[in-house]
């Protein structure tokens, strides 16, 4: 159940997107999911996003700004090297000049462009762009 909380979250974020609203409501909530946001954020894809109630169920709100044209969890999250992290991106993402695959490494969760800065391998959680 806990893949599917993340998957659930990043299809509501583009159906929103789709519609043309400026929010999305995710509920319930999980950690992978706040920072995976986070990384959302950093990279100017959503413009800010609030934890209500962690402790409980819990509820995101999203606020967005219209760029994402794409975004998906991975339910099988396989592993992968530092050195196919490129390998995969460019299998993955449309293009070279957008999008972001997020990978959960040892370290914490990052994007491809920090995991192979800090030569790291893990697991691909999903992509946006």
């Amino acid at each position: 159940m806990g893949r599917r909380i993340l998957n659930d979250a990043l299809r509501t974020i583009v159906n929103a997107e789709r519609r043309g609203k400026a929010t999305a409501n995710l509920q319930p909530i999980s950690t992978v999911m706040a920072s995976f946001l986070g990384i959302m954020k950093t990279r100017g894809y959503i413009k800010d996003f609030q934890v209500y109630d962690p402790h409980r169920v819990g509820r995101i709100t999203v606020e967005l700004l219209g760029r994402i044209k794409d975004c998906k969890a991975l339910t099988y999250r396989h592993d992968i090297k530092a050195k196919e992290i490129e390998e995969y991106r460019v299998r993955t993402l449309p293009t070279r000049q957008w999008g972001y695959v997020v990978i959960r490494t040892p370290n914490g969760i990052f994007d491809h462009e920090e995991a192979i800065r800090q030569n790291v391998g893990g697991q691909v959680l999903g992509y946006f762009h």
